[in-house]
């Protein structure tokens, strides 16, 4: 394979909803750039993209998968990626690396919700988007209507390259407005057969040719003057005027495809070899400094590493990007992510899934893989000497979806432990917390999908049985009103004694508020005189304030350290349910000390115990995760999607319309949400997704507050 320069390389991410046949279409693009020589198919499980054990298995994609083709003297590196929502990561995982979107319509179904999110992150990402409706030879294909829909949602600029003269099972034959042709296949597909339109076909051939025109024209000024004097553009001119468009997102084109009979891919390939913008022509990556690098294969050497994997006979494989510059069999480079260690890039492979070339270099904008690197990890930055540049890691949706995950055999939590972090540098988008607050390991994903391959790749690769149980909740607990205790720890056991007395008042805290004056309880007034205050940041949210009221030195100043660790060990265990408290204030106002006796940790625990009392006086209450939720669902499934939300506590605070789609935002309870991903899944026939961010913590209604205290009542009775 010869080695292709900067101009000479294309990165193109083909994305589209579940079912919308990208890895057979992979598969197409392969065959007929001789990468392969058949076609294999997602029911046969014999595709190159997917070839991890899990994706045959549910027979669908997991991870983006690298692929290439050599077409019309041009190197087009593929990434195809998953197309359901639950994996999203390798969406925009590809999207970070590649420059254009080849985004493929199950032409049956239309614009599709993933249509819609996938299109979304180009647009964040400014990449130049191509779509392609695909499956035409189906019985359901309404193209008018298809077209109309991608107008109605991505707008005027989606212009068609081509359009069906029949769909459905009769499907063989499409018209190349662009070029003016009909292109015709036999049933078996492959190689067109190119014709002169027919008559029939001719004025709406010509009507959308004059808008394709137009489209092109738009983008330059010079090919605008010429569409003037002239009223036509030659063909190299229209796809300069295309590739200007593509560039500045002014244009989407749409082509015809039938993957699976292998019709249409060779005219798509072309347009993608003759067309889409080279690497060299797209806005420049930028390190974390701001600073922007061209793609300059005369530049200092430096790649960025998308994605890594373990996989079975060859272990661990990195995917790179070059950023700038060469890399070479054997060059040293400096992984300037992970404290400048140092790394031998001993072998280079082009890549079409597990099939791989070795090759002695690739330049700036290639796209390739090693093995066996030392200690590199997705999101790395591998330099050449003199090189100091940091490319930013790519950023992830947060996630939607968290189970409790704990080994069947206890011996095995420490390779549980190995195997999810392994887990989390093929996927970033699965994250792993050890929780020391719920006592358990959460594993977190982007839907019960997702977490159920996880749980597949573990219990069949790694032979490592797992449960997954339902989460803990993160509740808070506080105080709603101002409350007075005190507490003697006493305790004699012959020689030194232990001795403390604390007296202590609580309040609910809330910024700004004014320091403490006087308070009254049980027909006695208590007046305050701050001696010292501090203010401590709860790493688990909210604040403790903690104030000195002692005076005449009823308790040694060098003991009110040993109180405040008693006030947070309750902090850090609420007397309610063991939560974390928080938003507190603290005055500890009176005490008592014995010369002999008193010590640190009688004051601790004197403290300790006065907070508790106090805490439980205060009429505490239970705050509970609240998040933002904002569901996309189809119009026609509206109401059953807000039945839903309104049956798991949610306050709907609006909604919009666009384009056939409702945007509902609405505040949910972190407890409600558990099964949300499942759920709306079902309810909306896998139509609909959400995103979900902590918003704030908020107080429990009272029937729930009342079974948490009651369930923790019970648990604590039968560890006693």
């Amino acid at each position: 394979m010869k080695i292709y320069q900067s101009n000479e390389i294309k990165n193109i991410s083909l994305l589209g909803s579940s079912g919308s046949g990208k890895t057979t279409l992979a598969e197409a693009m392969l065959y007929e750039s001789g990468v392969i020589k058949r076609i294999g198919t997602v029911a046969a499980r014999n595709t190159v993209s997917d070839y991890f054990p899990v994706e045959q298995e549910y027979g669908y994609s997991v991870f983006p998968s690298v692929i290439h083709a050599e077409w019309l003297g041009k190197k087009l590196n593929f990434i195809d990626c998953p197309g359901a929502d639950d994996f999203v990561g390798g969406v925009i995982t590809s999207l970070s690396v590649t420059d254009t979107a080849l985004i493929l319509l199950n032409a049956q179904y239309g614009v599709e919700v993933g249509t819609q999110n996938h299109f979304r992150h180009t647009e964040l990402l400014k990449k130049p988007v191509i779509f392609a409706a695909n499956q035409l030879d189906q019985d359901k294909v309404d193209f008018d209507q298809l077209v109309a829909q991608l107008k109605d949602n991505f707008g005027q600029k989606v212009v068609l390259v081509q359009y069906p003269i029949t769909v459905g099972a009769s499907f063989n034959a499409v018209i190349d407005v662009l070029l003016m042709k009909m292109y015709k296949w036999k049933p078996e597909g492959g190689a067109p057969e190119i014709s002169e339109i027919p008559t029939d076909q001719l004025d709406k051939a010509k009507e959308l040719h004059n808008a394709l025109v137009e489209a092109a024209a738009e983008n330059d000024e010079t090919l605008m003057d010429k569409y003037f004097e002239k009223g036509a553009l030659t063909e190299d001119e229209m796809r300069e005027g295309i590739r200007k468009g593509l560039i500045d997102r002014s244009i989407f084109p749409l082509f015809c495809v039938c993957a699976g009979r292998d019709m249409g891919v060779r005219r798509l390939m072309e347009f993608l070899g003759n067309v889409v913008p080279f690497v060299d022509e797209m806005l420049k990556p930028k390190t974390i400094t701001g600073e922007e690098i061209s793609v300059d294969s005369n530049g200092p050497t430096s790649l960025f590493v998308f994605k890594t994997s373990v996989e079975p006979h060859i272990g661990e494989v990195s995917h790179f990007k070059v950023m700038s510059g060469k890399v070479h069999e054997g060059d040293d480079l400096i992984n300037i992510s992970r404290a400048a260690s140092k790394e031998r890039v001993n072998q280079i492979y082009c890549v079409a899934g597990q099939n791989r070339i070795g090759l002695s270099e690739l330049v700036a904008g290639d796209i390739g893989a090693t093995v066996k690197m030392k200690n590199v990890r997705t999101g790395n930055t591998l330099n050449g000497k003199d090189c100091e540049y940091e490319f930013p890691t790519i950023s992830y949706p947060e996630p939607k979806y968290r189970r409790a995950i704990k080994a069947q055999k206890e011996s095995e939590d420490e390779k549980l432990s190995e195997i999810l972090t392994r887990m989390h540098e093929e996927d970033p988008t699965w994250i792993v917390e050890q929780s020391k607050e719920l006592k358990q390991q959460i594993v977190y994903g982007q839907g019960e999908f997702h977490l159920r391959t996880l749980k597949w790749r573990i219990e069949n690769n790694d032979k490592v049985m797992i449960d997954f149980i339902e989460p803990k909740i993160p509740y808070r607990e506080t105080i709603t009103k101002a409350a007075r205790a005190d507490y003697r720890h006493k305790k004699q056991s012959g020689g030194a004694g232990q001795f403390g007395e604390v007296h202590l008042i609580v309040e609910p805290y809330f910024e700004g508020m004014p320091d403490p004056v006087t308070y009254k309880f049980n027909g006695q007034e208590y007046k305050i005189s701050v001696r010292d205050k501090q203010e401590i940041d709860l790493e688990w949210g909210g604040k403790l304030v903690f104030v000195n009221s002692i005076v005449g030195g009823a308790i040694d100043a060098r003991f009110l350290p040993a109180i405040l660790k008693g006030v947070m060990d309750r902090m850090e265990q609420g007397p309610l349910t063991g939560s974390y408290a928080r938003d507190v204030r603290v005055i500890v106002y009176d005490g008592k000390m014995h010369p002999v006796d008193s010590n640190e940790i009688s004051f601790r625990l004197a403290g300790r115990n006065a907070f508790s009392q106090a805490f439980k006086e205060a009429n505490p209450k239970l705050l509970e995760p609240v998040y933002d939720v904002e569901v996309v669902v189809p119009s026609d499934r509206l109401g059953d999607v807000m039945s839903d939300l309104q049956s798991r506590r949610a306050i709907v605070l609006g909604m919009n319309s666009e384009k056939g789609f409702e945007h509902l935002h609405a505040k949910v309870p972190l407890k409600e949400m558990s099964n949300y991903s499942t759920s709306l899944s079902s309810i909306s026939g896998g139509r609909a997704s959400f995103t979900m961010h902590f918003a704030s913590y908020e107080l429990c209604p009272m029937d729930v507050q009342e079974k948490l205290l009651k369930a923790y009542e019970e648990s604590q009775q039968d560890k006693e």
